[in-house]
Formats: structure tokens, C-alpha cells, sequence
């Protein structure tokens, strides 16, 4: 009884949460459930679950792995495999998604989230496909985490509002464009040569974030048409409500009215005489019915 009622409150939260909550709650469940096979492929003697799991989540950049796993551009943003990657990823995910959230509704967090780490996923195929110096790792390369999708948000609400001040644990206010941009040199442009695909990937959604910035502030919100795709797939799932069909009946007129009254009498007269002549029980059901009304009209 009690673990359902964590579970329904687990559920509740996530239905009445933000969509920064929720997206907190996608990326840790999805954590949890990885882990959980790890498990199970462990028991069942299997020594590298990672690579039973992760090709059906990541990102490959070799085009024809891609093809075989077209969700992939999706699910590799909402994957983690170590406990820090996911803990050092949600929290950036929290601070700046809840700065974003004053300035954007919560339609446009989940659209920079996603389309933010679209675009990284895409530049990371695109580079190693174009250029030769990752050409070796191209077969075996997969891409996972939520950084660029992040990086996506954070750059985008630093861009939009630069001189909102944070403040940092013994550092104190500090100015959010600072941070953004000492997050993304750290992340996404030092040792380049380590985790090429993750910095690339990096670059993609901070690349977006920025556009997404620099167009809305045109009047042209990059995020409308994905939104407007998102609603017309959640509409698919809502149950369909049943449509009442009302009539309208004409009173009668009096001319009509007294019709009516006689032909009424004159059927109940008949089955008078019916049961005068045969008794009750020579009487068919619907005129035992016809008697009961009647009878209870008078």
C-alpha cells in the first residue's frame, strides 16, 4: 500500500509538475531503467550490458547503423550512463531551466530542450561523416546525454537576458553570460581531442541556442511549428468526448391536443372491451402497458 502511494505521487508531481520537472523525471527514469538491465544482463551472465543497451539509445554517426535506429537523434538526449554524468547534467538543467522559465513559457523549454539537442545531434553526424581525422572512429562512435540539449538552454537564456546576475558558492554575483561562457569553453572546446563527439554535439545546441535567441528577438519563434507538432500528437491520446445530440420537440396545439386525447380514449375503450369480452390476460403486453399508463395518468 505504501509503495503505490509513492508511485501515485511520484505520477501526480510529474503530471502537475513544470516541464522542467518533467523533463528532471524523463531523464532519471530513463537512468534508472538502463541500470535496472544492467542488472538483469548481469545476472543472466551477460559481462558488457552497455553494449547490448546503448546502441538502441545512443546516436550513431555511421549512417547506416542510423537508418536501423532512426528514434536515436531522440533518445540518446535522455541518456546517461554513470551517476555523475546525469547528476552534474540535471543540475544545470534545473538552474538555468528555472531562469528560463521567468523570461519563456514552458512550451519553449521543452521545444530549445529538444530541438537543442537535435541540432547537436546532427552536427556531430555531420562532422564525422565530413571530415577525415574522425573517419576512423566513424563504425563504432555513439553519442549520449542531455548536454547538448542543455548546453541548447543555458546558452539561449544567457544570450536573451546576459546581465542576470546568479550567485556562486564562495565566487558571489556573477553575471549569467560569464558563467554560460566559462561552461561552454570547459565543456565544449578544451581538450578537444577527448569525447570529440560529445563537444561537437556541444557546439550544436549552444549553436541553436543562440539562433533560437537571435530569431526570437526578430519576432520569429523558432520553436511554433515543433510546439505545434507536439500538440497535435498529444491530441491523439486524449480520449475523444462524446458529442450529446439535443432535439427540440414542438408543443402541440390544442387542435392537435384534443386529436390525440379521443384517439387515446377510444384505444383504452377498445381494450375495455377486449377484457370484458376474453378477460386480462387475452390483452397483449403492449396493451397491458397501454392500461398502466392510463391508469396512472388518472
Amino acid at each position: 500500500m505504501q509503495q503505490s502511494g509513492i508511485w501515485n505521487s511520484i505520477k501526480q508531481s510529474f503530471r502537475e509538475g513544470s516541464s522542467l520537472i518533467q523533463l528532471i523525471y524523463i531523464n532519471t527514469g530513463v537512468f534508472l531503467v538502463i541500470n535496472l538491465l544492467y542488472i538483469i544482463l548481469f545476472l543472466f551472465s551477460v559481462s558488457h550490458g552497455s553494449s547490448v543497451v546503448l546502441p538502441w539509445l545512443a546516436v550513431p554517426a555511421y549512417l547506416p547503423e542510423l537508418i536501423r535506429h532512426p528514434w536515436t537523434p531522440i533518445t540518446y538526449m535522455f541518456t546517461h550512463q554513470s551517476f555523475f554524468h546525469i547528476l552534474f547534467n540535471l543540475l544545470w538543467l534545473y538552474w538555468f531551466g528555472k531562469i528560463f522559465l521567468e523570461y519563456f513559457d514552458q512550451k519553449k523549454l521543452i521545444a530549445v530542450y529538444i530541438l537543442g539537442g537535435l541540432s547537436g545531434a546532427a552536427l556531430y553526424i555531420f562532422s564525422y561523416n565530413l571530415f577525415p581525422a574522425l573517419q576512423p572512429l566513424l563504425r563504432q562512435s555513439l553519442a549520449i546525454g542531455a548536454s547538448a540539449a542543455i548546453m541548447a538552454v543555458v546558452v539561449a537564456i544567457s544570450v536573451y537576458v546576459p546581465d542576470y546576475t546568479i550567485y556562486l558558492l564562495l565566487i558571489g554575483p556573477v553575471k549569467i553570460k560569464y558563467v554560460a561562457l566559462t561552461a561552454f569553453i570547459l565543456t565544449s572546446l578544451l581538450d578537444f581531442s577527448s569525447n570529440t563527439g560529445g563537444k561537437i554535439a556541444h557546439i550544436g545546441g549552444a549553436l541553436y541556442g543562440y539562433l533560437y535567441v537571435l530569431r526570437y528577438r526578430q519576432g520569429k519563434d523558432m520553436s511554433r511549428s515543433f510546439n505545434r507538432l507536439l500538440d497535435t500528437m498529444a491530441s491523439w491520446f486524449k480520449p475523444r468526448k462524446t458529442k450529446m445530440k439535443i432535439t427540440y420537440k414542438r408543443p402541440l396545439t390544442d387542435l392537435e391536443y384534443n386529436k390525440k386525447k379521443v384517439e387515446n380514449q377510444a384505444e383504452i375503450n377498445r381494450i375495455l372491451d377486449k377484457i370484458s369480452k376474453g378477460g386480462y390476460e387475452s390483452l397483449s403486453k403492449a396493451e397491458k402497458e397501454t392500461l398502466f399508463r392510463a391508469s396512472n395518468k388518472n
